[in-house]
């Protein structure tokens, strides 16, 4: 993974993500989308993170 520079501004612990900075807990985006997979959500389970993409 290239972490061209960690965003501490956004915090992640997905490592299987290609946006991952790894040795940091940080994304190296500037902005992500967070949705949902539910109708009606009402616990944070029901979030995901949109920008997500596989390594």
């Amino acid at each position: 993974m290239n972490c061209h520079e960690a965003n501490k501004s956004i915090e992640c612990t997905v490592q299987q993500c290609t946006h991952h900075c790894d040795g940091a807990n940080y994304c190296s985006l500037d902005k992500i989308l967070v949705g949902t997979h539910e109708s009606n959500p009402t616990m944070e389970q029901c979030t995901d993170c949109l920008s997500f993409v596989k390594k």
